[in-house]
């Protein structure tokens, strides 16, 4: 799930995609495009759940 989110955020800065797959260790960029099917409402809801999270840490 935090792999989800760490890619979704670097899309969202618009980084380069090349780079993303690289960090990912991907061997096709098709593999790392999976990746941008995440909507922003969902997006949005795992946030929210992160923030939850450190309210109880």
């Amino acid at each position: 799930m935090l792999r989800y989110i760490y890619v979704t955020h670097l899309m969202e800065i618009e980084t380069n995609l090349m780079y993303i797959q690289e960090l990912l260790g991907h061997n096709s960029s098709r593999t790392t495009e999976i990746y941008m099917h995440m909507s922003r409402h969902t997006i949005q809801n795992i946030a929210s759940l992160i923030d939850k999270l450190k309210l109880k840490i």
